[in-house]
């Protein structure tokens, strides 16, 4: 009975063209073939990562301000741009600093960069605020359709939980849906743990600052150290890593 009931399981994902999301989610990740992996070229979070995020699959860099979140996520597309790959950046908030991301490497020729409205202003400003976090998960989902790109990311770390609490979780099942098979790992960038898909991953990041400078006109950032935990569907991994930091304090 049981063997008839899971034929009839994966028969049904195959019609609805889903049964890749059973099978690679039980796929241990060190026996993944590394080109369906994104590294972030970080060597200690790649070795936690066993190479890095998976290709056609949701996961997420998670974590409070000063994590450094905004770091690996820059290291991620700085090293996808240098492999030729193009990049998108869904930036919900306004926050995304071009100067780090030159810094870290990013090639901005081949980076796609979609504006939203600042917190200080529209989230504050605007009766609908849902409907700016709205226009975001559309252009997401543009781009996503669009296909090609070898790393997609939006920025949700700065959205009020009041607005995230407003998404509908299968925002979340379309998403992968569309991914499904593809060379893009698609990447959400929040302040906790939000939505992964079934082989995606959850990066879980807690930082301490370091600071360099005398005074308060000299002073400068000069590094994160970084405790990541890696949650898969498989497995947890923790690993401790140190993340040089990019010329700004907002991550």
């Amino acid at each position: 009975m049981t063997n008839h009931a899971l034929a009839v399981l994966e028969s049904a994902l195959r019609e609805r063209k889903l049964d890749g999301t059973l099978t690679k989610a039980l796929a241990p990740l060190e026996r993944m073939d590394p080109s369906a992996l994104v590294p972030m070229e970080v060597a200690a979070v790649d070795a936690c990562l066993h190479g890095g995020l998976p290709r056609g699959q949701l996961s997420e860099l998670s974590g409070p301000r000063s994590s450094g979140r905004m770091t690996l996520l820059l290291q991620l597309v700085a090293a996808a741009t240098r492999r030729g790959e193009i990049a998108a950046f869904v930036d919900t908030a306004d926050r995304l600093d071009v100067a780090s991301a030159a810094a870290a490497g990013v090639d901005l020729s081949r980076l796609l960069w979609i504006r939203g409205h600042g917190p200080d202003s529209s989230w504050g400003l605007s009766p609908e605020p849902w409907a700016l976090l709205d226009r975001a998960l559309k252009a997401l989902n543009l781009i996503l359709q669009a296909g090609g790109f070898g790393v997609v990311a939006i920025d949700l770390a700065d959205v009020p939980p009041a607005s995230i609490r407003h998404i509908p979780f299968t925002t979340w099942l379309r998403v992968q849906r569309t991914i499904e098979g593809s060379d893009t790992a698609c990447v959400l960038l929040t302040s906790e743990p939000l939505a992964r898909s079934a082989g995606g991953l959850t990066v879980s990041l807690a930082g301490r600052t370091t600071w360099a400078g005398a005074s308060n006109q000299s002073r400068r950032l000069s590094g994160v150290d970084v405790r990541v935990r890696v949650v898969s569907p498989r497995k947890r991994i923790d690993g401790e890593v140190t993340v040089e930091a990019l010329a700004t304090d907002v991550f």
